[in-house]
């Protein structure tokens, strides 16, 4: 399902560059839950960003589904990742104006009755269906990440990459989050990749893949 080569990524620290990624490479069959594990600034953000085609390498490939990404336009690869892909973040990335209705159908490319229906029933299955009107700032932190997998999963994506999705919850919620994205994650036969720090919920996983200096140093 995902396949990168020789990545290479590095940024500019006043006169010092970083190297990120070094020569990294991995693959990610269809149906895995994969996490991406190593100590802070290890790389594993800006490689699930590169994974899904929102920061291009400097060197080396990204094989989604048999495409090369970054070998797209970025007006194909934009098209590609909002039919492919769902994001779920730690800070729920949430419009605070909007109702987590609206809020769910965000990424919803579809318009009309089957859209709506799609996410009313996302919203019901993580146990929000009577909050469909309610703003986000009166949800709790569990519920607006639960938003926040309703709407990475509207568009029916075959990836589902999350960024310390349980990162601002507290264990008990967390583990709920996690069963719930693993349940519908499996239901849909989707891809997970999961960045996170912590070892307990990386264990989860079908597989961990330790960043370190990097590169993989563990798989």
């Amino acid at each position: 399902m995902i396949k990168a080569t020789n990545l290479h990524r590095s940024y500019s620290i006043g006169k010092k560059q970083v190297e990120v990624l070094h020569g990294l490479e991995l693959s990610i069959s269809r149906g895995e839950r994969v996490f991406l594990c190593g100590p802070s600034g290890a790389g594993k953000t800006t490689l699930m960003y590169t994974l899904a085609g929102l920061e291009p390498p400097q060197q080396g490939s990204v094989i989604v589904d048999g495409k090369a990404i970054y070998e797209m336009s970025l007006r194909q690869r934009a098209l590609f990742r909002n039919r492919m892909m769902g994001f779920i973040f730690q800070n729920y990335m949430l419009m605070p104006e909007l109702t987590a209705m609206e809020n769910a159908s965000l990424a919803t490319a579809v318009a009309g009755r089957e859209a709506t229906e799609r996410v009313t029933a996302l919203l019901e299955r993580v146990g929000l269906g009577d909050r469909l009107d309610h703003l986000p700032n009166e949800l709790s932190g569990g519920e607006q990440q639960r938003v926040a997998i309703a709407r990475a999963l509207a568009h029916d994506p075959q990836i589902i990459f999350a960024d310390e999705p349980t990162g601002n919850l507290d264990s008990r919620n967390g583990s709920q989050i996690l069963d719930l994205l693993f349940g519908l994650a499996e239901e849909g036969g989707k891809t997970l990749v999961i960045v996170t720090h912590d070892a307990q919920i990386a264990s989860r996983g079908d597989r961990v893949l330790t960043i370190r200096d990097g590169v993989v140093v563990s798989d």
